[in-house]
């Protein structure tokens, strides 16, 4: 029978009520902040096309990662803005590297804080793409050796979890080889298994100085288009050794993130990224969106889709808004 005996409003006739019957519920401990970490002492330099975002030296890196753990968030993910920059991605995996200091900072400061660090080699290369560079073009095979070293270099400075995010053919395999071999075999691996040659990372290049000085990165991360590929990229990872795997962006893929959720039974996150969160700041300054109810609005639709975790820069107003 339908109408007026079924009157799905009588569920929504208040706060309480439609706590009770919520669906997908958002929690801090969801809730992983992308942060990036600079050469210096007291620095805090800030994105100019993310309002609030910024670069940060490692003591000011360590007092953000404690208001994070104090908050109770699932953690943080690092990226890492080296000193100096070169055709082999050196900086990515030197045992002296940014990166690699500020995870043992952070790990003795801040040690009950998740540490996820982001594996790639943009931010180390002089040329700004993702591996090693032969007559224009990024060779697969030869770059899957610095992520490697880069994902043990991590492990040994006392990372968690290693989040390779290059898109190179192999680079799980070759990862998991190399923690294995080197005495990591319980480090996960949490892959960027469906992450698209995406506009809407324009900002990010600006906070991770890692903007392509040639070309794009349209010949190895995935097609916007592409649906199934996806489908296929994340079964290769996890057949060579991934533990987690992740989508990028969100909300321009929220069906991937569904299909995959359907599909593979592993924890699957999201990245809520850079452009996404410019676009609602931006929004919400002009007067066009409520802020709050934006950030709040965007992540359930992310946790709805099937999300597990989701990796966003607005992590901390979000718990705010929650607690």
């Amino acid at each position: 029978m339908a109408f007026p005996v079924h009157r799905p409003r009588r569920l929504r006739s208040s706060e309480a009520m439609r706590r009770l019957v919520r669906e997908a519920r958002l929690e801090p401990s969801q809730f992983v902040l992308p942060l990036f970490v600079c050469p210096g002492e007291g620095v805090r330099k800030d994105i100019s096309s993310m309002p609030g975002v910024a670069q940060l030296s490692i003591d000011n890196l360590v007092r953000e990662a404690e208001s994070c753990r104090a908050l109770g968030l699932g953690g943080v993910i690092l990226f890492g803005i080296p000193e100096e920059k070169d055709e082999f991605a050196s900086g990515a995996y030197a045992d002296s590297g940014i990166a690699q200091r500020a995870i043992r900072a952070l790990k003795r400061e801040v040690p009950a804080l998740l540490v996820i660090t982001d594996v790639c080699n943009c931010e180390y290369t002089s040329h700004g793409h993702c591996g090693l560079i032969e007559n224009g073009v990024v060779q697969n095979d030869p770059s899957l050796e610095w992520l490697a070293k880069t994902a043990v270099s991590h492990a040994r400075a006392g990372a968690d979890i290693v989040a390779p995010s290059d898109m190179m053919d192999g680079r799980v395999g070759a990862i998991r080889a190399a923690l294995d071999s080197s005495g990591f075999v319980n480090m996960p691996i949490l892959s960027y298994a469906a992450k698209y040659a995406s506009v809407f990372y324009g900002p990010f290049r600006e906070a991770a100085e890692s903007t392509p000085q040639f070309g794009d990165r349209r010949g190895y991360q995935m097609d916007p288009s592409n649906g199934r590929e996806a489908m296929r990229e994340i079964a290769l990872d996890l057949e060579e050794g991934a533990d987690m795997i992740l989508v990028k962006p969100a909300m321009p893929y929220l069906d991937i993130v569904s299909r995959a959720r359907e599909r593979f039974e592993v924890p699957i996150g999201a990245y809520q990224v850079s452009g996404e969160f410019s676009m609602i700041l931006a929004a919400a300054r002009n007067g066009w969106l409520d802020l709050d109810r934006a950030i709040l609005e965007s992540l359930t639709g992310i946790r709805r889709a099937g999300a597990d975790f989701i990796l966003t820069y607005f992590a901390k107003r979000a718990t705010e808004l929650l607690t």
